[in-house]
């Protein structure tokens, strides 16, 4: 297969896209106890940046902005993109 045609077929690749907000453990006695209305508090200041995954994987980080009435993601740093489709292979 021609290197463009390979290149072309992973372009073509629909990929999770996943804002983090925030990660914490909990002991899994704490999770059994969660119902509705449960509120799991994060260590992590409203006003600090997002990261941004690509197939689980961290590619940059961002700032939460609002489209009409949703929200959307403001990059404001992100990796090589050459380094990026490399590391969806792995």
């Amino acid at each position: 297969m021609p290197p463009n045609k390979g290149l072309d077929r992973i372009m073509r690749l629909k990929v999770p896209v996943i804002v983090k907000l925030a990660e914490r453990k909990l002991l899994l006695s704490e999770v059994m106890r969660l119902g509705v209305g449960a509120i799991i508090e994060f260590v992590k200041s409203s006003n600090e940046p997002l990261e941004l995954l690509i197939n689980n994987k961290a590619i940059g980080v961002g700032e939460t902005v609002k489209v009409g009435e949703n929200f959307g993601l403001r990059i404001t740093r992100i990796g090589d993109m050459k380094q990026v489709v490399q590391s969806l292979g792995k």
